[in-house]
């Protein structure tokens, strides 16, 4: 005779079940650092150990992603609770980004208010020759920030249940950060002076080279959000993974605001 056993449990809060990722993941970045750290030396294999390490990291975040989308959408481990404590979460994981990238500016302000004697006292350094805050960097302006109204739109959209208009709003957000992406590698490879160029070059490069891997992951993130969209994962109550997207994007939005005031615009004058 079978029996069939219940679990009653008294709290709301998932128990999360062993897992191989975050062990494999941390070696897998292990690997990717040291690979980076070796391919900028210019050692032999250090290219090659660079790719594994990303084909690592990659594979393992699809994989622990996988359980996650399962965890939330077909075993409904994902309660109110729950979703509330991924949302402070991923809040707290923004305020940390909000400190790096104020590391980044403190550097910049650190030598760009008071520029020492080594470079010519005066700011940009003499022989660097700046952007022009109006090209490239004002057309990514209205791309990123015409990108942010697009993900809201999105949003509104899946909230009052038109799935299409919902659809559409999240593809040219993506479209818009695909050319975001696109002309900030484009401005790269046409600027005079690189990071090796002295406080100026690294504090340009660090700080907008930053916010360049913050918009690829961000895009990643929305990326992830239109795959479930389509594939009916993600409803007008349920959709905690696309919210924490947004908020990414806002703040992504937010600190190439700062970025093009400071480093582009009044860096540059």
């Amino acid at each position: 005779m079978n029996k069939t056993i219940f679990k009653f449990q008294h709290f709301p809060f998932h128990l999360v079940d062993p897992s191989p990722w975050p062990i494999l993941l941390s070696f897998s970045l292990l690997n990717l650092t040291v690979g980076a750290v070796t391919y900028m030396h210019g050692f032999t294999y250090g290219g090659y150990i660079l790719s594994l390490g990303f084909i690592l990291t990659t594979f393992c975040m699809v994989l622990w992603f996988r359980d996650v989308v399962i965890e939330a959408t077909y075993l409904g481990h994902h309660t109110k609770e729950v979703k509330n404590g991924l949302m402070i979460g991923v809040l707290l994981f923004i305020v940390s980004e909000v400190f790096a990238f104020l590391s980044v500016f403190w550097a910049f302000f650190h030598s760009s208010l008071s520029p020492a004697i080594e470079i010519g006292g005066s700011w940009p350094p003499v022989g660097i020759t700046p952007l022009d805050p109006f090209a490239i960097p004002l057309l990514n302006t209205f791309l990123l920030l015409s990108s942010g109204a697009f993900i809201t739109y999105g949003h509104h959209a899946l909230i009052a249940g038109n799935r299409k208009a919902a659809i559409d709003g999240v593809i040219l957000t993506i479209v818009l950060a695909v050319i975001f992406t696109g002309l900030q590698y484009f401005e790269y490879s046409e600027a005079g002076f690189t990071m090796a160029d002295g406080i100026y070059g690294s504090a340009f490069y660090a700080s907008t080279g930053l916010h360049g891997f913050h918009v690829i992951i961000g895009t990643i993130f929305i990326t992830v959000s239109l795959v479930r969209i389509i594939n009916y994962q993600l409803t007008t109550k349920h959709h905690n993974g696309f919210e924490s997207s947004i908020l990414y994007w806002h703040f992504v939005d937010v600190v190439w605001l700062f970025l093009f005031v400071a480093v582009y615009f009044w860096g540059n004058t």
